[in-house]
């Protein structure tokens, strides 16, 4: 039983960190745009940093957002079911690996949402400041290893066919 309620605290402190990265996003407003300055976009990047988190959602927009991301080593690797991403390399550099299928596959967060602890037969290469990356739904994906890399991460949902 002790095992168990160590367990659980451990499943909610880790929750409680995530849901904290991306609350609190100023939502998306539909009638004006919205700008993001560099000094913003870097200061965020550098809170990442600091604070040892990969994720800032800089803004909220129900079936999209735009979120700041710090990755350091590599990342679960992850399949969407409704969400493409765009990633807009800022700094730095890594090996990303896409396609093919997951390793040690489970159900995510989602409906549709997979994770796995690595990718087998996908498409690996360099990617660094400057590069787009495009992952559509269905498509594992991850930052199999760098040693420093921020990116902006778009993300959409797909939406239902006319």
């Amino acid at each position: 039983m002790k095992l168990f309620k160590c367990i659980l605290i451990v499943i909610v402190l880790l929750s409680t960190q995530a849901m904290a990265q991306t609350a609190g996003a100023p939502l998306a407003p539909k009638d004006s745009a919205v700008d993001m300055s560099l000094a913003e976009l870097e200061a965020a990047a550098q809170h990442l940093k600091d604070a040892g988190i990969a994720t800032k959602r800089m803004l909220e927009g129900g079936i999209f957002s735009v979120n700041v991301r710090h990755i350091e080593g590599a990342e679960t690797a992850l399949q969407h079911g409704r969400i493409s991403e765009v990633w807009v390399i800022r700094e730095g550099s890594g090996i990303v690996a896409t396609g093919g299928e997951l390793v040690d596959k489970e159900a995510g967060s989602g409906s549709g949402e997979f994770r796995g602890s690595a990718i087998r037969g996908g498409h690996e290469r360099l990617i660094q400041a400057g590069d787009v990356v495009f992952v559509p739904p269905g498509v594992p994906h991850g930052i199999k290893q760098t040693d420093s890399l921020v990116y902006l991460n778009i993300r959409f949902e797909l939406r239902d066919e006319d």
